[in-house]
């Protein structure tokens, strides 16, 4: 699943669990305590009990989990890592003025998730984990009505004070009652928090159908209840807040920079979600308002590690004598996640996308093969599923429990459904850019988009409107791959144009719907969820902020959308989400653009990496430093570019 910005902005959460007492079972047992667990250590968390349930170290979501209770040391961590060192990292924005997480306003801070810690943890080599952080033990009632989580004895906040119960109260009601309107959406099962001791709290379920809320509870950053009694969590504000993570806040100038050091004194150094992990004694981020710029600026060694998200520039923009005698490394991570969507997407609150004609029209436009050969050195593949390269992707016409389950839908689902492969228009053929062109204009002409009689070139409704499009951009990178769409529009009758804007109005405008087409995108884990509703359902399409930008309404997929929830087993989930992928595919939500199999890492050859891997390729916070000193702690004057908006 995804989950909404807790720990991080953004940040990918993991899975969930089926209920009961097989969870419990399944989460307590050593059967696969093989690998870096030490099964000697046994814990006590069985003997815990709250009202007479007994605790689990971790919670999955099918089956065995890879790690037992009391181990050591994640896969791909280190345990023998050496502390110390400074890891330097660039933002590409305009800067930020908060260190608030709470209210849905202000641009926050980068890094702010090393400051916070959450009841559980995800493993990275695990797509259906969590383990105990602050929570010591997680407790599921036999009937799903409550999950409790048992807090550390040694939990503490930077200040010395314990974490209590009463802070997760206060921490949840906060987030739903005060944070983005999300938290409302995400939490809607979940009937009330109730702190039952200092170090116990139990939060009660709507029904026991929502099977991923345990875990998405287990998600739920905690704050300190007492360092906010003077102050309004709801205003935007640069004090440096209390957490109870890793780091806090060392030094900083908005817009500019902000350095975190690592707590020496840290509570939960020696568990084994992260031990081995937090290896820098310090982390900059430096702020740069142009990725030109930020690129030239880690080439001089001002920066240590960049993630590329530009194709050329990871082909060409990085030759240099760094690179040919190996002070700088460009590697790519190989990425073992689902590869969530990312597209051209449409707003259909606006009439002239009402019809699906049209978008699928439009759909012709995109020329993928010949923007990945020249714009791209042929290192993306295209995008056609919303769950790409993984088990869960909908591929040929639909067959056996299935085709069963999307009849129960038929009529809210297009026929062609039932009967074809949803695949985007591929032009790699010579010509076939122009028959596509060419039966585009036919749907359009079918759909009363028709070409002025007396210009012959603008395309009209019935109305007399003109057919104009404006794709809001916020990185002028993006225009490259826009301006080829934009001459294929054209060549329909279509008048396209194309407007590139900062990230705070970039921002404003998507919360607010002012947009006509947007690049934009679905990350995916392999155990997706809850956070469909944020995405697709019906009742995020009119919420500002939602992350269903194009307003889907479609009975068809908030009923699958339901039904994927409350998946019993890994097999129904794998089902469930193939039926829903298939109804999103046929939507026509979005013109699919593309994505890259592996991630692109360039850094400075000064740091130590685990040869295990996690699922996603890389962990930052789980390398340290081996070789020379940064040239310098950061000395940018201009300041992470909105992970909103996908890779070029």
């Amino acid at each position: 699943m995804r989950v909404p910005a807790f720990r991080n902005p953004f940040r990918a959460g993991l899975p969930f669990l089926a209920l009961g007492a097989a969870l419990a079972l399944a989460a307590a047992s050593p059967a696969r305590a093989e690998g870096p667990g030490n099964p000697a250590s046994a814990s006590t968390a069985g003997a815990v009990m709250v009202e007479g349930v007994p605790g689990v170290h971790a919670l999955a979501l099918y089956g065995d989990v890879k790690y037992p209770p009391g181990f050591r040391h994640f896969a791909y961590a280190n345990p023998d890592a050496p502390k110390g060192g400074l890891l330097r990292l660039a933002v590409v924005g305009d800067g930020y003025d908060s260190f608030n997480i709470v209210p849905p306003r202000g641009a926050t801070a980068a890094g702010l998730g090393m400051i916070y810690e959450s009841l559980m943890a995800p493993a990275g080599d695990e797509a259906f984990t969590q383990y105990g952080l602050l929570a010591e033990t997680a407790h599921l009632s036999p009937d799903g009505s409550w999950v409790a989580f048992r807090l550390r004895e040694n939990a503490r906040w930077q200040d010395g004070l314990p974490v209590t119960a009463d802070d997760v109260v206060w921490s949840f009601n906060t987030f739903r009652e005060k944070g983005e309107p999300l938290y409302r959406h995400y939490y809607r099962d979940v009937t009330r928090a109730e702190a039952l001791d200092s170090r116990t709290v139990r939060f009660w379920l709507a029904s026991g159908v929502n099977r991923e809320l345990p875990l998405i509870l287990g998600q739920l950053t905690v704050l300190p209840r007492h360092d906010w009694e003077d102050r309004d969590i709801t205003r935007t504000g640069l004090t440096p807040p209390l957490g109870s993570g890793p780091y806090r806040i060392a030094d900083f100038e908005p817009n500019r920079f902000v350095t975190y050091e690592r707590v020496p004194d840290y509570w939960g150094a020696q568990l084994g979600v992260n031990r081995g992990r937090y290896n820098f004694d310090r982390i900059r981020y430096d702020y740069y308002s142009d990725d030109t710029v930020a690129l030239e600026a880690f080439k001089a060694d001002e920066y240590d590690i960049r993630v590329e998200n530009i194709a050329k520039n990871w082909a060409l923009g990085y030759d240099g004598p760094a690179l040919a005698d190996g002070r700088i490394i460009k590697q790519e991570f190989p990425d073992s996640a689902a590869k969530g969507m990312q597209g051209f997407v449409f707003n259909m609150r606006r009439g002239k996308f009402a019809d699906p004609r049209v978008r699928q029209a439009l759909a012709a436009v995109f020329d993928f093969e010949w923007s990945n050969r020249t714009f791209f050195f042929g290192q993306y593949r295209r995008a056609r599923s919303f769950f790409n390269a993984s088990e869960l992707e909908a591929t040929g016409v639909p067959e056996g429990e299935e085709l069963a389950l999307l009849s129960r839908f038929r009529a809210d689902l297009p026929p062609a459904l039932f009967t074809q492969e949803y695949n985007p228009p591929a032009a790699g053929e010579p010509g076939q850019l122009r028959r596509n062109l060419l039966r585009a204009a036919d749907m359009l002409n079918e759909a009363g988009w028709t070409v002025d009689p007396e210009s012959l070139m603008l395309r009209r409704n019935t109305d007399g409107a003109p057919f104009h499009i404006e794709f809001l951009l916020v990185s002028v990178s993006f225009q490259r791959v826009v301006l080829p769409v934009v001459r294929n529009l054209r060549r329909l009758g279509i008048d396209a144009s194309i407007r590139v804007v900062d990230s705070s109005q970039y921002i404003e405008r998507i919360r607010n719907r002012d947009f006509d087409i947007i690049i934009a995108g679905w990350g995916q884990s392999l155990s997706p969820g809850n956070e469909q509703r944020e995405y697709w359902g019906s009742a995020a399409a009119d919420r500002p902020g939602s992350r269903n930008y194009g307003g889907l309404k479609n009975p068809a997929v908030d009923g699958l959308v339901d039904l994927l929830v409350a998946a019993p087993t890994r097999h129904d989930l794998v089902i469930r989400t193939r039926a829903l992928d298939r109804a999103l595919q046929w939507q026509h939500l979005v013109i699919p653009q593309y994505y890259s199999p592996s991630h692109r890492v360039a850094y400075w050859n000064r740091f130590g990496i685990a040869e295990e891997r996690p699922l996603g390729g890389y962990d930052f916070m789980s390398w340290w430093v081996t070789g020379a000193e940064p040239r310098t702690a950061g000395t940018a004057d201009v300041p992470v570019q909105l992970e909103g908006n996908a890779p070029s």
